[in-house]
């Protein structure tokens, strides 16, 4: 494939591809600090009962760390317009929802804010991911 056809290709991608690709580095982000914060500092959410569900804070926090490097670091195969990529995005997008509702009385803003924006990765996706031409 020559030079012209990449930059058509890469000018016929589809903006929501584009705007969930970043969501899913801001997503991945947030997640990782929120992990992060409940593993060192499990005192900043309180909650009547000590457990969210079967897990701990400090577990919550290693499953919010680790899903959000994932999520941060898969967007690079979104950017890259490969159909993996797609899949693998509203994957991880509806982990991290499902991930954010198991946190949601711990902290709710924060956990209610991240459900919608992986609602959108999940629309950007797939309502436009087709729109591009895949290589």
């Amino acid at each position: 494939m020559n030079n012209v056809d990449r930059r058509n290709i890469a000018a016929r991608r589809s903006g929501w591809v584009t705007f969930a690709g970043c969501m899913m580095i801001l997503v991945g982000s947030f997640q990782a600090v929120a992990g992060l914060v409940a593993i060192f500092d499990s005192r900043l959410y309180v909650v009547g009962a000590n457990n969210l569900w079967v897990l701990d804070y400090r577990q919550w926090g290693w499953v919010h760390l680790i899903l959000g490097l994932i999520i941060a670091l898969s967007s690079v195969s979104l950017f890259a317009g490969r159909l993996w990529g797609r899949i693998v995005a509203i994957t991880l997008a509806t982990l991290s929802a499902i991930a954010n509702f198991g946190f949601i009385w711990a902290y709710p803003f924060w956990s209610i804010m991240m459900i919608i924006i992986d609602v959108f990765i999940i629309y950007g996706v797939a309502m436009h991911g087709g729109n591009t031409d895949y290589e």
